[in-house]
C-alpha cells in the first residue's frame, strides 16, 4: 500500500524555531548585546569578538533569519543593527522577552575594549578628515546641506523655547562659525566646542570679525572632556561625524542642566554615499526614530520636531530633545514640513 503522511504546514512553527536557534548560541547573544545601541560592519564584529569573517557572517544569518538583526547600507558597506519586536507578529512576544534578557547581561571585558577601539578608529578617521579638509569643508558641506537651507527651521524651535535671561548655550562642531552669531544673541553666554583645531581656528575668526565677546571657544572632545553644564546644546550637523551616535547622546546629555534642551540638526537617511568622502561623513544620516529611541535611553524626552525638504534629495531633521526638570517629562509633538515648496 502507498501510504503519503499528511501535509502540514510548519511555517508558524518554523519561525518559532528560527528565534530559538538563533538564541541557542553565547556568541550570537553577544553580538546582540553589542547591537543594543550601535551599529556595526562585518569586519568591525569580525574585529570585536576575534573571530573570522566567514564565521560572523555565519551567525549574522543565523540572527538575520530569526529576524533579530536588520542591515542598513552606508554606501559600500553593510552595518548590522538590532531589529525590534513587531507588534503582534508571531515571536514578537519571544523576541522582546530575549531582547529584555539580553540587555540585563554584561559584555566580557575584552569584548568592551574591542569595541572601544572600533569607536576609536572611526573617531580618529573622522579627526583626520577634518584636520587636511579644514579650507574646504563648507563648500563641501554646503553641496548637501549649508547653514542658510536649515537656519530659519532651527531658529524658530530655538526661540520658541523661551530660555532665560542668563541663560547659556553651548555649540558642539560649530564648523566655520556661521550659528555662534545667532546663539550670542540669543545666550547670555556661548561655549563653542571642536576637537579640531583647524576648524575651531575658523570659528575664532568668525567670531573676531562679528566682534563676539559673548563667546569662548575651546578645544575639546566634547564626549570626553570636562565644560559647564548648559541650558542648551546645539549640534548642527555633527551627529553623523560620531564614532557611536547613541552612547554620543547619552554623553552630552550629562552636560545639560535639568530642563535644558538639546538640539540637533541632522539628515534624514540617505543612501548618497559620496558624502563620506567630500564631508567625512561616517553615518548617511539617520532614521527618525533611531534618535528618539537613543534620546531616551538617554533619558531625554523627545519634544517638537521640524522636517525641511531640499531640492537636492536630501531631508533635514529638527530634532529637540529634553532633559526632564521632573519625573514627568513634556509630551512629544512634530511639526512637519516635508511638504512644504522647494528651496
Amino acid at each position: 500500500m502507498n501510504m503519503r503522511a499528511p501535509f502540514l504546514a510548519f511555517e508558524p512553527v518554523d519561525a518559532l524555531a528560527a528565534l530559538c536557534k538563533a538564541s541557542g548560541d553565547s556568541l550570537r547573544l553577544n553580538i546582540l548585546r553589542a547591537l543594543a545601541n550601535d551599529s556595526f560592519g562585518v569586519l568591525e564584529l569580525a574585529q570585536i569578538f576575534a573571530t573570522g569573517q566567514s564565521g560572523i557572517s555565519h551567525h549574522l544569518k543565523v540572527l538575520a533569519q530569526a529576524g533579530l538583526v536588520a542591515t542598513r547600507r552606508e554606501g559600500n558597506a553593510i552595518f548590522y543593527r538590532r531589529a525590534l519586536a513587531q507588534g503582534e507578529q508571531l515571536g514578537s512576544r519571544l523576541h522582546s522577552a530575549l531582547l529584555d534578557e539580553v540587555d540585563q547581561l554584561q559584555l566580557p571585558v575584552e569584548i568592551q575594549q574591542r569595541i572601544a577601539a572600533v569607536h576609536r578608529q572611526r573617531a580618529a578617521a573622522s579627526q583626520a578628515f577634518f584636520t587636511r579638509s579644514a579650507a574646504s569643508f563648507q563648500a563641501q558641506q554646503d553641496l548637501i546641506a549649508g547653514l542658510p537651507q536649515y537656519r530659519d527651521s532651527v531658529l524658530a524651535l530655538l526661540d520658541s523655547l523661551d530660555f532665560a535671561a542668563d541663560a547659556c548655550a553651548v555649540e558642539v562642531g560649530p564648523g566655520d562659525g556661521g550659528f555662534l552669531p545667532e546663539l550670542a544673541r540669543r545666550f547670555q553666554r556661548v561655549l563653542a566646542l571642536d576637537n579640531s583645531a583647524a576648524m575651531l581656528e575658523l570659528a575664532r575668526l568668525r567670531c573676531a570679525e562679528e566682534c563676539l565677546d559673548n563667546v569662548a571657544l575651546q578645544l575639546a572632545d566634547a564626549l570626553h572632556d570636562d565644560y559647564p553644564a548648559a541650558d542648551c546644546l546645539v549640534l548642527n550637523m555633527v551627529l553623523h561625524h560620531f564614532a557611536a551616535p547613541a552612547e554620543a547622546l547619552k554623553q552630552l546629555a550629562q552636560h545639560l542642566k535639568p530642563g535644558g534642551s538639546l538640539l540637533i540638526t541632522e539628515l534624514c537617511s540617505h543612501n548618497q554615499s559620496w558624502a563620506r568622502e567630500a564631508c567625512g561623513d561616517l553615518w548617511l544620516g539617520f532614521e527618525q526614530d533611531d534618535l528618539a529611541r537613543w534620546a531616551s535611553a538617554a533619558e531625554l524626552n523627545t519634544c517638537e520636531s521640524l522636517y525641511v525638504g531640499l531640492r537636492n534629495g536630501f531631508q533635514i531633521q529638527v530634532r529637540h530633545f529634553a532633559k526632564p526638570s521632573t519625573p514627568q517629562g513634556p509630551r512629544a509633538a512634530t511639526i512637519d514640513h516635508s511638504q512644504e515648496p522647494e528651496r
